[in-house]
């Protein structure tokens, strides 16, 4: 997994942005703690916990959360797939996303308490 990530990197050269789409729904905590190591070593610099189209799952505040606590702050972690209003999109942030993948952003800022 590293050597395909860190393949991409090298056709993709900073500053571009490289994010990995984990599909954190598929796989057990061990799983989603290798996939981020995995992309850390090979020059990522976000993780993502879904496409937001696998039938098996979006974002949740416990991905997110091992996700966060695997990268410890060296990348970004950005909550996707699911999210569809104000109290999910805090809860992902309060989990440790630093962005969040949102489909109804108008009206999920619309719910945002002032």
């Amino acid at each position: 997994m590293e050597e395909q990530i860190a393949a991409v990197r090298s056709q993709a050269p900073g500053p571009t942005l490289l994010k990995v789409i984990i599909e954190a729904a598929l796989l057990d905590e061990e799983g989603i703690r290798a996939a981020c190591r995995a992309a850390e070593s090979a020059g990522a610099d976000f993780v993502k916990t879904s496409t937001g189209f696998h039938p098996a799952g979006g974002a949740t505040t416990r991905a997110v959360a091992l996700m966060a606590a695997t990268v410890g702050g060296r990348l970004g972690v950005k909550a996707s797939g699911g999210i569809r209003i104000a109290a999910d999109a805090l809860a992902m942030v309060e989990a440790g996303a630093t962005r969040l993948g949102l489909s109804r952003t108008a009206a999920i800022l619309a719910e945002m308490p002032a």
